[in-house]
């Protein structure tokens, strides 16, 4: 049975995504984006860290593991592969986008490889 931590999930999809365009996230950078506050960043990147999912340097940068990059970029996958179907059913740019942000937490991996294959089958059709 497959389980999800869906606020965890969140932060480590934030800090991947910062990451891909940010040489440094912060703690800041991730309550800005999320809009949450920044207390409720630092608990969760204790938790965070506490899990062996990120590291943080004396600056205050976060630096995801390699079980945090895995699992961030797992998270990553699971959110484009969402949206993509979303869209290839004919669906906005911008509610498969934030359907996707929502079904991404408790979709097992059985029906995300289904939708993989799909995806990938309307693909290569195309």
């Amino acid at each position: 049975m497959f389980q999800y931590n869906e606020s965890e999930e969140m932060y480590l999809e934030t800090i991947y995504d910062l990451s891909l365009t940010n040489p440094q996230v912060h703690s800041i950078d991730v309550a800005i984006q999320l809009g949450f506050s920044k207390p409720s960043v630092s608990a969760a990147m204790k938790r965070l860290r506490e899990k062996e999912f990120i590291t943080m340097d004396q600056r205050g940068a976060i630096h995801l593991t390699p079980n945090g990059m895995a699992r961030a970029g797992e998270i990553y996958d699971r959110h484009r592969l969402l949206t993509a179907m979303f869209r290839q059913m004919g669906a906005d740019p911008r509610l498969a986008e934030e359907n996707a942000c929502r079904v991404e937490h408790v979709i097992s991996p059985e029906l995300v490889e289904l939708i993989r294959r799909s995806v990938e089958e309307e693909s290569q059709a195309s």
